[in-house]
Parts: C-alpha cells; structure tokens; sequence
C-alpha cells in the first residue's frame, strides 16, 4: 500500500509492504494550497513508478479546502470507527487505484466549543503498541496548534487544541513586542526557564506578555533572550490550562520543540517520553488493516 501524510505544508509519500514496514519514501513541499486544486495530478507525479493497489490519505488533504472533505468521526474512537469513516474513491489519472483518505476526529464537551483534528490521530494509531497498558494516556503533539489528547484502552477519548506555535509567530512577527527581539537567535534555556516560571504568577497572559516590552526596556531581557521568554510564557499558559497534574506525557513532534517541551513538563514534575514524529504511516497502515486492505 501507499500511505500519504498531505497537509498544510508538505506531501509525505510511504510505500510500504503488507507488514507495514516503509520500503521507500519520498517528499515534496507541494503544500495544500500550494497545489491550486492540482491533487490528482501532483500525487500521481509523487508516486509514480509506485504501482501499489491502496492509497490511503490522512491530513488537511480530507478538509474544505483538501481534494475531498470527509466528515470528522466523534471521540471516542478507535481504529475500526476511524477506518469505516476513511472515503474510498477513484481518480482517473491513477486508474486500477482505490484511494482512501482518513475523516479526522472531533470532540465536544458538555459546556464547550466543538475540537477538531486532522492527520495528528493516524500519529496516535502508529503509536498505540507503546503505550503500556490501558490508560489513561496523555499525548502531547507540539506545534501551531499543538493537539492535547488522551487514549483509553486503544482509543482515542478526548482532544484539545492550544494555538501556542501560531500566537509565537503572530506576537514575534507582527507585534510591538517583536520589535525588540533578535529573532535569529538560538534557544536560551534560561530566558525560557523564566518564561515558564513567569506564567504561573498572577495577571493572566496578556498582563504577563507586557513584560516581554518592560524587561527589555529596563535591560533585565536582552533581545536574544526575548524570543525564549516568550515561548516559555506561551507554553507554560498551555500547561497551566492543559497538562495533568501527575504522570507522563508522550511527546510526538520535531526534536527541537519536544526538547523545549520535555523541559516545560519536568520543571512541573511530570515525566516526559519523546516519540519520533514519523508515525503516520504506522497509523494509515493500522487504518488500511481495520479496513481489510491489507493481510
């Protein structure tokens, strides 16, 4: 089969035996948008020579504004509830080709907004043989919009999102507090560090974010340090609102920003697992067994 990780930003190709081992892989920075309503054509390019009977999809690729919006199957759910939601269809420019793509999951509580998902749980699926035992799990998947969920006996339960990674790149780019900043430089563990230790005082974050401006203008904050204050205000408000009080939180996503967060949760005592964040195709080839595409 051929797993598809298509989203916002990038097409990630994964051809891959019926055990679901990877046998070749390829990439492309042919983002969603970026492909002007080209799908068919832009994936057959990407797997071409690949002749493989199964094409299953996961990611932005099944929203409004993907190739087919495919509606979010509800928490709780596992992988058979997961898979029955995937929509088959054909297209003529991969002919003798079933193409699936995943339906993304959505939760409400009783009191609040609707969440949602896409692509983050065929991450959780490729993950579920490590996690030991029944649960509660808690999973932390850091990013613009980093996905908080939790897993019960193989399933998926519950789902919130924190806009962390996008308010970063708004408040650094397009604010007054960015002006002050030298957004070339590297991770300051300690500036960080004092973020966090900031965002569990009092005032609220949008009191708090003022004193990125207030210790710079009294030079307690140089501007190389002031990116990693502010990320530390960030995430440590996305603790503060999401974290479990005790226990472990499994990290999926780059190296660099599962370290940032890795520090975030050890400095509130919780334990922290890192977990490569190339599990897509782990889950589309879970989703594909459920469905009975593959052995």
């Amino acid at each position: 089969m051929i797993a598809v990780d298509w989203g916002t930003s990038s097409l990630r190709a994964y051809r891959l035996d019926a055990a679901g081992h990877v046998l070749a892989q390829r990439s492309t920075p042919a983002a969603l948008l970026a492909c002007q309503g080209r799908f068919e054509a832009v994936l057959a390019e990407q797997i071409d020579g690949w002749n493989d009977p199964h094409i299953v999809m996961a990611g932005m690729i099944g929203s409004r504004n993907g190739w087919r919006e495919v509606p979010y199957v509800a928490c709780p759910a596992g992988a058979d509830a997961i898979a029955a939601g995937m929509l088959a269809f054909e297209a003529p420019a991969l002919p003798g080709r079933q193409l699936f793509i995943a339906p993304g999951m959505s939760d409400r509580a009783a009191h609040g907004a609707p969440e949602v998902m896409r692509g983050e749980e065929t991450q959780v699926l490729g993950l579920l043989d490590e996690l030991q035992g029944s649960g509660p799990h808690t999973l932390c998947l850091p990013g613009t919009h980093s996905k908080w969920i939790t897993v019960e006996h193989g399933r998926i339960t519950r789902l919130h999102t924190a806009m962390t990674g996008e308010l970063y790149a708004l408040l650094t780019q397009h604010s007054l507090l960015g002006a002050l900043m030298d957004k070339e430089a590297g991770d300051d563990e300690a500036a960080f560090a004092r973020g966090l230790e900031t965002s569990r005082g009092s005032g609220g974050l949008p009191n708090q974010l003022f004193s990125v401006r207030t210790l710079g203008l009294f030079g307690e904050l140089s501007g190389a340090a002031a990116p990693s204050y502010l990320s530390g205000l960030l995430v440590g408000h996305e603790l503060n609102g999401l974290a479990p009080a005790t226990g472990t939180v499994h990290l999926i996503g780059s190296a660099a920003l599962t370290r940032r967060y890795e520090r975030a949760l050890a400095a509130r005592g919780l334990q922290a697992i890192a977990h490569a964040e190339a599990l897509t195709a782990r889950g589309l080839h879970r989703l594909a067994l459920a469905r009975g595409l593959v052995d």
